[in-house]
């Protein structure tokens, strides 16, 4: 029998979630929004636990 334990990478939450960095200088009209100035980047499947969420040993 495996012991699973938590993601240290994820802990637990299975993805990792992007970045968002804002600057005024990017700000742009989106027409259902109103004005965007953030760019983030997508969140990814934890790559250490493959989106499991925990690792086995």
């Amino acid at each position: 029998m495996t012991s699973q334990k938590i993601c240290p990478t994820c802990k637990g939450k299975k993805i990792i979630v992007g970045n968002c960095e804002c600057n005024a200088e990017w700000r742009s009209m989106d027409s259902e929004n109103g004005f965007d100035d953030c760019q983030c980047e997508p969140d990814v499947e934890c790559p250490e636990c493959k989106g499991k969420g925990y690792k086995e040993d």
